[in-house]
């Protein structure tokens, strides 16, 4: 493997436009483009300058060139692409959702393992900042939050993407944006294990096109009385919410798009910390450097499990 790894990106989106960007930025090399489209692929691989580019995943994980597999495509096709990505030996970074299942996450898991393979989920709130910082002090014991309520509401009633373009796929609530928050909140609470905590839902009716609910209300409560709730929306047509806010040992703390508040006023301000990198940086820096090493990602498949067990608690509840 040369100093710089070669990338095949998967997907010519918004967020595959992201994973590029970000890979040239950290001198990685962006050596294949995959994507349904023939048209849109070749225009995507032309403005980044990218040597090869094709409609086929099976052309690009078959090429001994291809270092790694950076997979940005709809929700539905992450599962099969990251498990043909596996079997073939490639490192992926996968886009959140891992699959649309807690068993299709589970198998994945359980094969990333078996055959030795990185494989990372792009569960990028854990890299945000003033997130990350919480999380360091739930893990080492110095914070304990009671209660936990997540937002993340936006527009999404049909498959307009936040970038404008139409999607030839339809978003899921649950287990894209939701998928966010959840896994957020069970680390907040120190949650490792789901089957610890009894999963409720609240939802809106079904939307006639998609036949999925656009409101969600998950409600996650421990056995020692601690409570996360999550909150979804697709119907939000202000500017979008994404937050949360944290109660325990008598004080709370609201976390708004990065910005971090208490009782004392702002205790974290990215716009006041510009040295600090951007949460898909490090998320895509991390990947690069555990497929370098050959080693497990710090988001693993592993890790997201309890995540991926409430949201099928979740979906079960609401089917």
């Amino acid at each position: 493997m040369s100093d710089a790894l070669r990338i095949a990106v998967v997907g010519y989106g918004q967020v595959a436009r992201l994973h590029a960007e970000i890979t040239l930025a950290e001198s990685q090399i962006l050596h294949r483009v995959v994507g349904r489209d023939p048209d849109r692929t070749a225009a995507f691989a032309k403005e980044f300058d990218i040597a090869h580019h094709g409609t086929s995943l099976d052309e690009a994980l078959t090429d001994d060139a291809v270092d790694a597999v950076i997979l940005g495509s709809p929700n539905d096709v992450h599962a099969d692409q990251a498990r043909r990505c596996v079997l073939a030996g490639k490192p992926v970074l996968v886009e959140i959702p891992l699959a649309m299942s807690a068993g299709g996450a589970h198998e994945l898991a359980d094969l990333a393992r078996a055959r030795g393979v990185t494989v990372m989920v792009a569960h990028t709130h854990r890299y945000l900042t003033g997130l990350r910082g919480l999380l360091g002090d739930v893990a080492a014991g110095t914070r304990r939050f009671d209660s936990v309520l997540a937002r993340y509401l936006i527009l999404r009633r049909d498959r307009v993407g936040s970038s404008g373009y139409v999607r030839s796929w339809t978003d899921d609530l649950l287990w894209h944006h939701m998928n966010h928050s959840t896994d957020m909140t069970l680390g907040l609470l120190g949650i490792t294990d789901a089957s610890t905590v009894d999963v409720q839902v609240a939802h809106t009716r079904p939307d006639p096109t998609s036949g999925k609910p656009l409101d969600i209300t998950l409600t996650m409560t421990t056995e020692d009385g601690r409570v996360g709730t999550v909150v979804g929306s697709y119907t939000n047509e202000t500017p979008q919410v994404c937050d949360y806010y944290l109660a325990g040992a008598g004080r709370t703390v609201f976390v708004e798009m990065n910005v971090v508040r208490d009782r004392d006023g702002v205790a974290y301000d990215p716009d006041e910390h510009p040295e600090d990198e951007e949460d898909r940086v490090l998320q895509n820096r991390e990947f690069f450097a555990a497929t370098r090493a050959n080693r497990p990602a710090a988001i693993s498949p592993d890790t997201i499990l309890p995540a991926m067990d409430v949201l099928q608690r979740a979906q079960d509840l609401i089917s």
